[in-house]
């Protein structure tokens, strides 16, 4: 990867003399903008290439350069990987289209690229991307018109991209919003080096601070997991913004689990659990790659202090806040008194108005400041201004100020927003302040260092996923509900004690056996929704009960599902009263097997309240996911209901992604629904279970 994104020679294959074609402009770029290093350009047909001595073939140039720009018809670029390989090039970057992108036959002629390129032991960024760059090396291995005029200057600032197109739009952009850039990779096809593989070398680069990532589909769930791991423990944001919101799989769904988990669901879920922060627009990524690049520290805690010239947009900030779960807590009475003596017509709650009066005594925000971090417990601050900050002389009072409550907190964020003209910002900015015009935006980018403190104190989190041994492998086909169970038991999830009757009257005796009150189901490997076709009765408590019920059950089920196999009839204990939870598991495209948890039974495909995490993971993060759902304070004591085993329940999740993990893509879908959570201490039983594996022999 170092020859790719730090070089020390480039030679360009297919390098055209007019500077303006594809060919051409990697060698104007590297010329031009000073790459330190030896510049080759290949080209059978010509001795000089822009005042460049070129080569006819990679073979005769008198170096052999590290990297290759390849910008030739898909055909000869094959070749010329080939001609590469055999000269030991360690690094290519391969601008030409024509491959996998356009049909079959493009797709094996990729193939065979790669192949010729792993035997050499060299890697490839393409083909059909946009190219690469190192703006800290003077490193431009593109065609893109972004940086023909104008160059962004060195900075924190990684861009990766699987879009060419829109990862120079998103360099162009950082570079006018005044940001640096280190590292910039398109990744087109993705045919060797990914996404993943981008994020990875960035989040190792020194250079980098914060990583912003355009995201199509992931190509590799491993490798972009372990990607993801290592920007969090080298304390590196990544920002991303992932396209594609369909769901997948619908139409073959035979669970709720499998109807619930659409692709952009999981991509959501995958990246609270990897503490990536999602961007909904531009300009959000922009903003939260802003404040986490330019932001000398994160926000360690949820306690958000609010500054204001306009007691509107204090509680239009404080409405803001509320919504991003940040707490703008009312100021202790000691630090509203000592407020008070200073600010006597203020509003000094939290949000603190300091009104109009801040124009005729400046010094009052620094004295704010000291009590807001002093004795507020305040983690961060957003500074309101309104147009103050178009007053060149009031600006020059107010960022000195500024400048030493940071030096007194260094630790505490502070974010300065009004409307400046240019000269004014750039102040503020060169004395390392983030400066926002509109409130909101400044809520939402404090909220994000929030989250990115809350995802860096997770990565050396001691959450062990659970150990499974002597697990039974999978059947081959769909199993009935007691076989599927003692699977699931086998991974230390709790299920209710039952047995299956092959007759209403078998069943009336197992129950006697067993013990009033109990529960019937019909026993089918091809009925997995009972209760839609009356398959189910409960609190069943006597003999007869049974018989009537389980003949009227087999009738039912001849009757609404008369091809269906028929193993018998159920007979279970019937489960202590406790809440209902619904554990899933269903097979993404990207990140293979995917644990689902909601609550409510049958209901909760109508309300669509579930949470999602990439299996496996241990208890803690079950917990994080319980917290995620909109219903979770029914977990709690609740109007009279006890509160509910919530170790218990994080621990049948975790056990269920370790299951879900080891059986891998041998597994299709999981339903456990439902799951009844005890009181607390009383643990948490499976009372129906189906699993449905990938192969499903036939049926």
């Amino acid at each position: 990867m170092d020859a790719i994104f730090n070089p020390r020679s480039v030679a360009v294959i297919g390098a055209s003399s007019d500077p303006k074609r594809i060919g051409g402009r990697p060698v104007d770029f590297l010329k031009r903008h000073g790459f330190d290093g030896p510049i080759l350009p290949i080209n059978p047909k010509s001795p000089e290439v822009q005042g460049l001595t070129a080569y006819p073939s990679i073979s005769e140039a008198p170096t052999t350069p590290d990297l290759a720009v390849i910008a030739l018809p898909a055909p000869l670029a094959v070749q010329a990987v080939e001609q590469c390989a055999a000269q030991g090039v360690r690094g290519a970057v391969i601008f030409s289209s024509g491959f996998s992108e356009v049909d079959a036959d493009g797709a094996a002629l990729q193939a065979r690229m790669v192949d010729i390129a792993r035997e050499g032991g060299m890697r490839l960024v393409g083909p059909n991307c946009l190219g690469i760059a190192n703006v800290r090396h003077n490193l431009y291995a593109t065609f893109t018109p972004g940086v023909e005029k104008h160059l962004p200057k060195p900075g924190g600032v990684s861009i990766v991209s699987q879009s060419g197109a829109f990862g120079s739009y998103c360099m162009t952009l950082v570079r006018m919003r005044g940001l640096g850039v280190n590292i910039w990779a398109t990744t087109g096809n993705s045919c060797d080096v990914d996404f993943a593989d981008a994020v990875a070398y960035c989040a190792q680069d020194d250079d980098t601070r914060v990583i912003m990532g355009y995201l199509e589909g992931a190509t590799d769930r491993d490798r972009l997991v372990e990607a993801l791991e290592l920007a969090r423990a080298r304390g590196k944001p990544v920002v991303m913004m992932k396209v594609g919101r369909s769901a997948v799989g619908a139409e073959a769904a035979q669970s709720h689990t499998a109807s619930l988990a659409g692709a952009d669901a999981v991509y959501d879920a995958a990246f609270r659990q990897y503490g990536v922060y999602r961007a909904q627009s531009v300009d959000e990524m922009f903003d939260v790659t802003y404040a986490c690049a330019e932001s000398a520290s994160m926000m360690q805690g949820d306690r958000l202090g609010l500054v204001t010239v306009s007691g509107g947009v204090g509680v239009l900030m404080a409405d803001e806040a509320e919504k991003l779960k940040l707490d703008v807590p009312a100021l202790p009475d000691h630090a509203q008194k000592k407020l008070k003596e200073v600010l006597p017509f203020a509003g000094v709650r939290n949000p603190v108005d300091v009104t109009a009066q801040l124009v005729n005594q400046i010094d009052l925000l620094e004295t704010n400041m000291d009590v807001l971090f002093g004795d507020g417990e305040i983690d961060g601050a957003i500074i309101f201004m309104s147009t103050v900050g178009l007053v060149a002389d009031l600006n020059e009072a107010i960022r000195r100020g500024l400048e030493r409550i940071r030096e007194k907190y260094p630790d505490r964020p502070m974010l300065f927003c009004s409307l400046t003209e240019p000269e004014g910002r750039a102040a503020y900015e060169k004395s390392g302040f983030i400066v926002f015009e509109e409130p909101t935006r400044a809520v939402r980018a404090m909220a994000a260092l929030r989250y990115f403190a809350r995802s860096f104190a997770r990565a050396g989190e001691k959450d062990p996923i659970p150990e499974l041994s002597n697990l039974s492998p999978l059947p081959d086909g769909i199993v009935n509900e007691i076989e599927a169970k003692a699977l699931l038991a086998e991974a230390g999830i709790g299920i209710v004690r039952e047995t299956l009757a092959t007759t209403p009257e078998a069943a009336a005796q197992a129950a006697q056996e067993m013990g009033f009150p109990v529960v019937l189901k019909i026993a089918s490997p091809d009925i997995l929704h009972k209760s839609d076709i009356g398959g189910v009765a409960l609190d069943l408590r006597s003999a007869e009960d049974v018989r009537s019920a389980g003949a009227r059950i087999l009738e039912l089920a001849s009757e609404k599902m008369p091809g269906a196999r028929i193993d018998g009839l159920v007979v279970a204990e019937q489960a202590a009263p406790g809440l209902e939870a619904i554990l899933g598991v269903t097979q993404d495209p990207a990140f293979g097997p995917v644990v689902m948890f909601g609550l409510g039974g049958v209901f909760v495909e109508a309300l669509e309240d579930v949470s999602f995490r990439v299996a496996p993971f241990g208890p803690v993060e079950a917990r994080r996911m319980i917290d995620e759902i909109r219903s979770r304070k029914l977990l709690d004591a609740f109007r009279g209901a006890p509160e509910r085993d919530i170790d218990a329940l994080a621990g049948a999740l975790a056990r269920l992604s370790a299951f879900a993990a080891h059986h891998g893509a041998a597994l299709e879908t999981i339903d456990v629904n439902p799951l009844i959570v005890g009181a607390s201490g009383q643990g948490a039983v499976a009372a129906d279970g189906v699993i449905i594996p990938a192969n499903r022999g036939g049926h």
